[in-house]
């Protein structure tokens, strides 16, 4: 928030050299003056107040938006959760069965390597 109120103050300060310049510079009568001077400071009181609503709405949905991002966040989370959950319980079983098989591949393989030394011997 500071950013955008060092900003604001920015625009305020640059306008007021900016419109001090241009009166100064400006051949015109004081009452012509004056007048533009009120008119100027009309204008800068309606930005003013246009940039501060401008903000406040900013503010607003920022906020809104960072609500809805943390409550879609948490719902995804649990989501998840419950997939993870779902997917261990589908698999569980078959892990055991999984396991079996390749134990019984393990057997056979080395049950393979054996013959095929003791054919070496033999040759």
């Amino acid at each position: 928030m500071a950013n955008g109120r060092s900003l604001l103050l920015g625009f305020v300060v640059g306008g007021v050299v900016s419109a001090t310049a241009t009166l100064l510079s400006t051949p015109s009568s004081g009452k012509d003056l004056r007048i533009r001077a009120k008119q100027q400071g009309v204008e800068w009181k309606q930005m003013i107040a246009n940039l501060r609503r401008d903000g406040m709405r900013l503010k607003e949905q920022i906020t809104s938006t960072s609500k809805e991002g943390a409550t879609l966040v948490k719902e995804l989370t649990k989501e998840m959760m419950v997939s993870v959950q779902d997917w261990k319980e589908s698999v569980g079983p078959h892990q055991e069965n999984i396991q079996r098989y390749l134990e019984q591949i393990e057997s056979s393989l080395k049950d393979l390597e054996d013959k095929m030394q003791n054919q070496q011997e033999t040759y």
